[in-house]
């Protein structure tokens, strides 16, 4: 087992730094200054205690979507739904955050379990499309991200909006219902502490509890799972329910801990990076929060060089797409060769 995760996480580094390698190449023949190009993608993020909160506040919102992927890849199912949830969970979270009143810690508290909770009711809808009507999962879901905004700009445009500002937004939160900043010179906040606790806990759950057991077998063999008379559905209900109820409580941080005041007119991107994430941390919870910070501090290096050098920040997006490509191959490559390995098997026996 140690060494099937050595040779996945090797997998996973051999990947990225052939995607870093060739993105180097790239920058090389386009800059003027390579040189320095390369210096401020690679040390920038790193030169300041601000930069590297940047990083670190930018993963936090990664790593929640990451999760919520990671739920459903382990349960072998595909919903790209955790964009609208977000989205949703973080209107929700901010109209009751200008509305309510609660004590300072209990506020955000539970204003977050609001968004979670909105996310989990919202993203058991594709699965029961499926279930009662035999519609694709992926399909719904896509349509619900595009669905829920525009639902989502409606209310915040001609119900939610304040009058008084020129721009479509909110009024500001309860100073009771922010997340605390707590590193001096950062924005970093204690959405943080709430991931890596999330991070635990699912990590406990998929391996230590029933329900987290019979989710990977689900995954691992459908089949064999109903054999061993599991209920496939109320598993594939229970996977769904989880996943959004991550992806919720996702954008529910971002917006209480980075923000004043609801004023996204655009999806943020957020939910369908978390696919990625859980690629590279190859549905490993554990891996999520290292994944998520390598990608912050390729953006936030792309961003600054950007800023700094003569090469657009849309480099990043050369990077993601190899290391997508080069991570997915594996799969494709594991596969050939364990069906080579078995034609040997049966060959020789």
């Amino acid at each position: 087992m140690k060494k099937d995760t050595f040779f996945y996480m090797a997998d996973t580094v051999v990947s990225v730094l052939i995607a870093y390698g060739i993105a180097i190449i790239i920058i090389s023949f386009v800059s003027h200054d390579t040189l320095r190009a390369l210096t401020i993608f690679i040390t920038a993020p790193f030169d300041s205690v601000r930069h590297i909160g940047n990083v670190v506040e930018m993963a936090i919102p990664l790593a929640f979507t990451g999760l919520s992927f990671t739920i459903l890849f382990k349960s072998n199912l595909f919903n790209l739904g955790a964009e609208g949830l977000f989205f949703s969970s973080a209107l929700l979270t901010a109209v009751l955050a200008v509305q309510s009143h609660l004590p300072p810690f209990i506020h955000p508290m539970a204003l977050i379990l609001a968004g979670g909770l909105l996310g989990a009711v919202l993203g058991c809808i594709p699965c029961v499309c499926n279930v009662r009507f035999g519609a694709n999962t992926l399909v719904i879901s896509l349509m619900m991200n595009y669905i829920l905004y525009g639902v989502c700009m409606f209310f915040l445009n001609n119900k939610f909006r304040d009058i008084t500002a020129y721009a479509i937004a909110t009024p500001q939160f309860q100073a009771s219902a922010k997340l605390v900043r707590f590193i001096p010179g950062t924005r970093i906040h204690t959405g943080l502490i709430i991931l890596v606790v999330c991070v635990a806990l699912i990590t406990l759950f998929l391996h230590k509890a029933k329900w987290g057991y019979q989710m990977r077998m689900l995954g691992i063999n459908r089949r064999f799972a109903s054999y061993m008379g599991m209920n496939a559905t109320a598993i594939m209900f229970t996977a769904h329910g989880l996943s959004g109820f991550l992806a919720g409580l996702g954008g529910s941080v971002e917006i209480l801990g980075m923000y004043h005041k609801f004023q996204w007119t655009a999806l943020p991107g957020y939910g369908l990076d978390g696919a990625l994430i859980a690629l590279l941390a190859k549905s490993n919870p554990l891996g999520i929060l290292p994944a998520a910070l390598f990608i912050a501090y390729i953006r936030t290096g792309a961003d600054m060089m950007a800023r700094m050098s003569d090469i657009p920040a849309e480099i990043v997006s050369i990077v993601q797409a190899l290391i997508i490509l080069l991570v997915s191959s594996q799969y494709f490559l594991r596969y050939i060769r364990e069906r080579m390995l078995l034609k040997e098997v049966r060959a020789n026996g």
